[in-house]
């Protein structure tokens, strides 16, 4: 009887033990959003702070968290592409409830929420395809460096380079990983209103203000988009109304005699939103060498962006934008530009330009949580150019058009559609006897799939066909069919640790607008020849690892690419065999390739972060059997970037540059250089001010070389490799009510 009651008192101690284990093991539910956007952020981490006990948010943002001692605990919230947060809370619990937590966004590589320019509905994490975002806290510091253009916003990324085609001009194009600026396909909210005769000012007109992120494909994007997207493509992403309500002005002078006024509002009804983002930058002719040409022309440029849009119901969405804006560009001879012309000072040039475009969107959100988008944007763009005794003008008309169908799946989803593209050009002011109009006209049909293997292997295939119809003075109806195959791989080999492997096709139809014509205002340009000038066709290959880890307080991140593009036939200008005064595009007889690697590394502890950035590109021309460096492409350049920040109280960061030397279109070489600035912010509650420093060291092109020869009234500008601008300094006052 003894040893009955001894054992059973054991029982019950042990149940005793059991129970005020149980009682002491605590559970606590989250919901994470984005701060900016309010929308969920599915792949956050939850980590009970100094043990490796964790959870990540569901498709929903939800997540749950057990095994929680009792007593004081502290979580560690984090995301990449977002701000680590810390929360103590005392254990049990006084309520149920979930937890609300929003997420700061800050710049990362790869950011995990869904992105709109794969169009599909799983977050970055689960993609196969490399996606660099950019998102809104460095968008809003970048538009503190520079609000009236997107410049600055795409230098500071690693393979990416915006290179100045005009001495006197600014216009600027977009080179990625080496390769001519025709080959970046630019979109807004998935839509490519930047092409052919509209791409040369694209850049420097459009503004950062009203941009919700940023998103950066590199390498072969052709499933999609098409085959323009060779080299990437960049998806500028506008900001949608939200429930909670924005409305900010931004005021900002230059030291280069700026002046920049920007202003979003953005509200959202029961039915119906609206934002809208009207803005307009003036620039003064500046002059940092005193060779009496701008360096920086006199401009005056107004935008105004509306969009509405209605909600029929939970599933439907119908959104209308339009983009309008006009500008008038004048550089060269300073007194020209100060109406002091005469024999001696007669060289100038001007730029009058307008653009016009509509962006209209349907959404229907099926029951069976498919979903079908129908797009439509209709484009005008025009454009006239005079320097003496020389005018050049003409107007653009294009359109895009699209059906998706996306089934989205828990192991397998599908993207499908079909889309058409118009270009068609007149030249207003032709300075030949042949005009230089053309016409193109794409369909195309294109079917991608995201199929996931395991909880470690997935694959993304895709399959495209297009139908490109050309006419230009030389031949009408020319036609060409391409087949563009295109597959991306992704493994996770841990939480940590994950690799990405992708190629496919590509191809560009054949145009005279690029960066080579755009140096003189397409003078002396003949009309396309579709017998010598093909559409170019293109292989993509790139491979990368990513690995992040937590060191107590400190989180590292990195990523490593390595990449390889080959243009086979690309087409260039040379002189024309009929007339060795005009210029004519033919294919070359051979290929352009571009192999290299980048490396990221970020590091981020409590309020300090450091970037790190780091590129390496050989682009090699091999024509007719001889080899030699694509003209302004540095082999190496790389960026140091730390940071001190805190939450909407101050930010202060410094930057560091390196531009390693480049050969120029004539074979010279030229010297390296360095670029170093300074920046900061302070918020209010309803403002902030800021400040910037741009290139204190002074970086000028004109300090080493004089950026023209012949004479002041026929000058020859010969390449732009280095800034033009030198030391500027910027200050301004951001209002959000």
């Amino acid at each position: 009887m003894r040893k009955i009651t001894r054992h059973f008192v054991k029982v019950i101690i042990c149940f005793m033990f059991l129970a005020n284990s149980v009682q002491a093991q605590n559970t606590i539910k989250f919901i994470i959003r984005d701060k900016d956007t309010r929308e969920i952020l599915p792949g956050a981490t939850v980590m009970l702070k100094n043990t490796t006990k964790g959870a990540a948010s569901d498709r929903n943002g939800q997540l749950e968290l057990s095994g929680i001692p009792k007593g004081e605990q502290t979580l560690v919230i984090s995301m990449m592409g977002y701000q680590t947060i810390k929360k103590d809370f005392t254990f049990p619990l006084t309520t149920t409830d979930i937890v609300p937590v929003l997420l700061e966004p800050e710049s990362e590589e790869l950011e995990d929420v869904q992105v709109s320019a794969t169009r599909s509905s799983r977050v970055i994490s689960d993609i196969p395809t490399r996606i660099e975002t950019i998102a809104s806290g460095e968008l809003a510091e970048k538009a503190g460096m520079q609000s009236a253009n997107i410049k600055m916003l795409l230098t500071e990324s690693t393979g990416i380079q915006t290179q100045q085609t005009s001495a006197v001009s600014a216009n600027t194009s977009i080179r990625i990983q080496g390769l001519d600026g025709k080959y970046t396909q630019l979109l807004k909210d998935g839509f490519p209103l930047y092409s052919g005769f509209s791409e040369g000012l694209s850049i420097m007109q459009v503004p950062p203000l009203d941009l919700k992120r940023a998103e950066v494909i590199k390498g072969s994007a052709s499933t999609l988009y098409g085959g323009g997207a060779i080299a990437g493509l960049v998806n500028l992403v506008t900001k949608e109304p939200t429930d909670k309500n924005e409305f900010t002005i931004m005021a900002n002078l230059t030291s280069a005699n700026g002046v920049d006024l920007n202003s979003f509002y953005s509200h959202k009804f029961d039915k119906t939103g609206v934002t809208l983002y009207v803005a307009r930058n003036t620039q003064a002719a500046y002059d940092p060498d005193k060779d009496n040409f701008s360096d920086i022309p006199q401009s005056t440029l107004y935008n105004f962006n509306p969009k509405f849009y209605y909600y029929m119901d939970k599933s439907i969405t119908l959104s209308l934008g339009v983009n309008a804006s006009t500008e008038d560009r004048l550089g060269g001879d300073m007194q020209v530009i100060n109406h002091k012309a005469d024999s001696t000072h007669s060289y100038f040039q001007r730029n009058l330009s307008n653009r016009y475009s509509t962006q209209l969107k349907f959404e229907k959100k099926m029951e069976n949580k498919n979903v079908l988008t129908v797009k439509n944007s209709l484009a005008y763009f025009s454009r006239d150019i005079e320097m003496p005794a020389y005018h050049f003008g003409g107007e653009q008309t294009s359109s895009y058009s699209e059906v998706n169908y996306l089934i989205p799946g828990e192991r397998s989803e599908w993207s499908m559609g079909l889309n058409a593209t118009t270009d068609k050009f007149s030249e207003t002011r032709p300075s030949f006897i042949l005009k230089r109009d053309y016409s193109q006209m794409t369909a195309g049909a294109y079917v991608q799939n995201n199929f996931k293997v395991s909880d470690k292997f997935i694959i993304e295939s895709g399959l495209r066909t297009d139908y490109l119809a050309l006419n230009s003075p030389f031949y009408s109806g020319k036609g060409y069919t391409f087949v563009l195959p295109r597959l991306s791989l992704l493994y996770k080999f841990t939480p940590n640790l994950t690799s990405r492997l992708g190629g496919g096709l590509g191809y560009k139809a054949p145009g005279i607008f690029d960066e080579e014509a755009e140096k003189d205002g397409f003078r002396n340009v003949m009309p396309l020849d579709l017998a010598t000038s093909k559409p170019e066709r293109s292989l993509g290959i790139n491979f990368d690892i990513n690995y992040k880890m937590t060191f107590d307080e400190l989180s590292v991140s990195i990523n490593q690419m390595f990449f390889y593009t080959q243009i086979i036939n690309p087409l260039i200008l040379n002189a024309s065999l009929l007339n060795r005064d005009t210029l004519q595009y033919e294919n070359a007889n051979g290929d352009l390739s571009s192999r290299g690697f980048e490396t990221n590394l970020k590091l981020h502890q409590d309020n300090f972060s450091v970037y790190f950035g780091y590129t390496f590109i050989d682009a090699q021309r091999d024509y007719d059997h001889i080899r030699s460096e694509n003209p302004l492409t540095a082999r190496h350049r790389l960026y140091f970037t730390p940071m001190y920040e805190v939450e909407k109280k101050i930010r202060i960061g410094y930057e560091l540059f390196y531009v390693s030397p480049q050969t120029l279109t004539n074979g010279e070489k030229v010297r390296d250089y360095w670029l170093m600035g300074v920046s900061a912010e302070k918020f209010f509650k309803h403002m902030s001010l800021f400040v910037n420093f741009e290139n204190m060291l002074d970086s000028r092109q004109s300090r080493w070389q004089k950026m023209y020869t012949g004479s002041i009234q026929n000058p020859q500008f010969g390449d732009i490799w280095a800034p033009t601008d030198g030391f500027v300094c910027n200050a301004g006052i951001r209002i959000m009510l």
